[in-house]
């Protein structure tokens, strides 16, 4: 098995100049690599020894690289270094060519190297020690590639696992600060004195005096573009109204009742011919389910009524006294 090439032999062509076409000169190590090893698979292997044994080992080396059995050629390499002493240059320098191969999925440069530096150290007259000269400068220059890129993984790892890090540590104080301002709402003596639901921004807000001292991420109806025009429609109404009465015994844990529909919704309805609908709540999750805690806000459930979370139901109705208007905007 025996590479008749050297690297001049293996470079690209230079351009015709009458041909009007360019010829890429490439200088990549690995690209060296690559066409040096081409025209090692495609030359094959010739016989080394000039024995019938060494022929048939050779034969045999060669047929494991065509077949991609890489370590059985390797291992009929070495045995041909047991019996043939005449070109043990050639050995060494196909040995490395397989130890660097691309198709090696066991490829090891640093044996690749050792067999090229053998032969620069031990066969001065080789005519092989020019390109294992070559090599040993393209496999040292990979290598040297290979453990950038490998510091350059490492440090973006590293970057990554520090964002993570600050992203806890930002999460962990915004609950903090949820959690003060919760206390804060809980300490509050003066009541809210008006709602604002804002339907697209899926969020309630507590004013006081011009102040907002609370919000809250809402679910709506399942149908919760547009005004509720009749019963239903499972649309969540939009005007202005006020919290009517309230339910502490509710289905859905505590519930404010909206006072829906107002004298304009009456009036649409009448004109449209059907019922305005009505039992428009505030109201917490269905009992039984509260676990599911802020996850019931990913989606849009209710009827028509506005829901928070039972935790946050509580505070709005311990805020929120009858009477409260109420005005929510598409």
């Amino acid at each position: 098995m025996g590479l008749q090439t050297s690297t001049r032999k293996a470079m690209p062509p230079k351009a015709n100049k009458g041909s009007g076409r360019k010829v890429l000169a490439y200088h990549h190590p690995l690209f060296v690599i690559a066409v040096t090893l081409t025209l090692f698979f495609i030359t094959g292997c010739q016989s080394i020894g000039k024995g019938q044994h060494a022929r048939q080992i050779s034969k045999q080396a060669n047929d494991f690289f065509r077949q991609g059995n890489h370590q059985e050629s390797l291992k009929k390499y070495r045995q041909l270094l047991e019996t043939d002493s005449g070109s043990r240059d050639r050995v060494y320098f196909e040995m490395g060519i397989i130890h660097a191969h691309p198709g090696n999925k066991q490829k090891d440069f640093p044996k690749a190297l050792a067999n090229f530096q053998n032969i620069v150290k031990n066969f001065p007259d080789s005519r092989y020690r020019q390109d294992s000269q070559m090599m040993i400068h393209q496999i040292k220059n990979v290598i040297i590639k290979d453990k950038t890129i490998a510091a350059q993984h490492d440090q973006i790892d590293t970057i990554r696992q520090k964002l993570k890090d600050k992203e806890f540590k930002i999460r962990a104080l915004e609950n903090k600060i949820d959690s003060l301002k919760r206390e804060i709402v809980r300490l509050r003596t003066e009541p809210a004195d008006k709602i604002l639901i804002e339907k697209k921004a899926r969020r309630l807000s507590l004013f006081s005096k011009g102040d907002v001292i609370r919000t809250y991420k809402i679910a709506l109806g399942g149908n919760p573009v547009g005004p509720k025009e009749r019963q239903g429609d499972n649309k969540t109404p939009e005007g202005t109204y006020t919290i009517e009465s309230r339910n502490r015994d509710s289905a859905y844990h505590l519930s404010l009742r909206i006072s829906y529909p107002n004298e304009s919704d009456k009036k649409r309805a009448r004109e449209m011919g059907v019922s305005p609908g009505g039992d428009i709540m505030i109201h917490g999750i269905k009992n039984g389910l509260n676990w599911v805690g802020s996850l019931h806000a990913r989606i849009d459930w209710t009827k028509g009524c506005i829901a928070v979370t039972d935790e946050e139901m509580e505070e709005i109705e311990r805020l929120v006294p009858d009477g409260t208007p109420v005005e929510i905007r598409p």
